[in-house]
């Protein structure tokens, strides 16, 4: 069986990180990799005073992610990582994929926007998440107890405009599961799980 590459995508606050504990225990053979963590922790070490600076930042976690991610599939690791991945990631995936001699498997997340941007709100409001996501300007130590007030706080039409023109819905590598988070009382893990194995187990 080839080393695998799966692809938590799909839009934001669709449970991804939930999906991927859920992963793990059925398959503890796989490896996290997150963009995300990445990105934090250059944020902690470096910060950013505005926004240029904080996407140069967020290049610098690419490169990283995409250099860690080469490295740990030459290396025959199986890897997950989840993030709304789009078109702008998708040819240097499907490279190094190719590259590595590696399987894809894309889990693509959707639902109903409106439930989703509820839930990106919440996930943004809460003071467990990286205050570095919702401010212009951070610097390891800064807390903001009203996040409501943060400068970059994604708002209702800056999710919709994404969601809807950025291709977060279409992104597919390799074989494709689609899973309706809406309502997540209704997903059938379960059935998720044995679809996924009995692909691993084909090829």
């Amino acid at each position: 069986m080839k080393n695998t590459l799966l692809l938590l995508a799909g839009y934001p606050a669709t449970g991804k990180t939930h999906m991927c504990r859920r992963i793990l225990a059925r398959f503890p053979k796989f490896e996290v990799l997150s963009q995300d963590l990445i990105k934090e922790k250059i944020w902690d070490e470096y910060g950013f005073h505005n926004l240029d600076e904080k996407k140069k930042t967020e290049q610098i976690a690419w490169e990283q992610y995409y250099s860690l991610l080469e490295c740990k599939l030459k290396n025959k690791c199986n890897i997950i990582s989840d993030y709304p991945f789009s078109d702008k990631q998708k040819d240097r995936l499907k490279k190094i994929a190719e590259d590595t001699g590696t399987q894809v498997v894309t889990i693509r997340l959707v639902g109903d926007l409106e439930i989703l941007y509820q839930r990106s709100l919440k996930r943004d409001l809460d003071q467990s998440r990286h205050l570095g996501h919702l401010v212009s300007s951070y610097h390891k130590g800064d807390t903001m107890k009203e996040r409501k007030k943060a400068d970059e706080l994604v708002v209702r039409d800056i999710f919709m405009d994404r969601c809807l023109n950025r291709g977060y819905n279409l992104f597919e590598l390799g074989y494709l599961i689609e899973v309706d988070v809406t309502d997540f009382n209704k997903i059938d893990y379960e059935k998720i799980m044995d679809n996924l194995a009995e692909y691993m187990e084909e090829t």
